[in-house]
Order: structure tokens, then C-alpha cells, then sequence
């Protein structure tokens, strides 16, 4: 089992930038996809962008294609959230999770460990 603790939430106006990072422990992070997941208020949790184990394949949803990029370095275990551009919309808990897997996936069913999550807020 990995431990995740994401960091990097925050409050910030439209249009502007934050970068999310996801620290991992008690694994072999380079065995894992990764995934960045979010959960906005009355909605369910949705996928945001995923990133197979050398970082090489990544996919992202729709909504955040152009504007967000995912990324990791093996070597200090950690996964990161590029979010520019953002939007009031993309409000919302933004959840760190690892799927026990090399092969990225945008289902959340395929990820056994997940972070506490942090908050972001884009205020119009």
C-alpha cells in the first residue's frame, strides 16, 4: 500500500495558475500509475488526468485538455497538477491516486490508493 498526500490547493482568481503535487511513500512509486481526480460539491468524483509509470503516456479529460498537465519524477516520488488557465468550474476537492499498475487509467475503480485531497477554489 502507498501512502499520498497531496499539497499545492488553494484560492486563486480566474484565469491563473496552481500546481498541485501528490507525495508518495511506502511503495515502489515507479510500479504505479498515477491519476488526479476531482469532486466538486453536490457532484461526483470525476476523472481529471492520468500518467503511466514512465511518464510518457498521459491522458486527460476534455474539460481540462490545453490547460492542465500532468507529470511525475520517480525519483522524488512525487506526481504534479499543472493547472493554468483556471476556470470557476474547476472548484472543487482535487484527490491524488495511485493504481497498482504500470498502465495509466481513467476509471477510478482501477485505483486501490487515494489521497485526502485538497482543496481548490476559482472565484470568478
Amino acid at each position: 500500500q502507498v501512502q499520498l498526500v497531496e499539497s499545492g490547493g488553494g484560492l486563486v482568481q480566474a484565469g491563473g495558475s496552481l500546481r498541485l503535487s501528490c507525495a508518495a511513500s511506502g511503495g515502489t512509486f515507479s510500479m504505479y500509475a498515477m491519476g488526479w481526480f476531482r469532486q466538486a460539491p453536490g457532484k461526483e468524483r470525476e476523472f481529471v488526468a492520468t500518467i503511466n509509470w514512465s511518464g510518457y503516456l498521459r491522458n486527460y479529460a476534455d474539460s481540462v485538455k490545453g490547460r492542465f498537465t500532468i507529470s511525475r519524477d520517480n525519483v522524488k516520488n512525487t506526481v504534479y497538477l499543472q493547472m493554468n488557465s483556471l476556470k470557476p468550474e474547476d472548484t472543487a476537492v482535487y484527490y491524488c491516486a495511485a493504481r497498482r499498475n504500470q498502465l495509466y487509467s481513467t476509471n477510478s475503480y482501477d485505483y486501490a490508493d487515494w489521497g485526502q485531497g485538497t482543496q481548490v477554489t476559482v472565484s470568478s
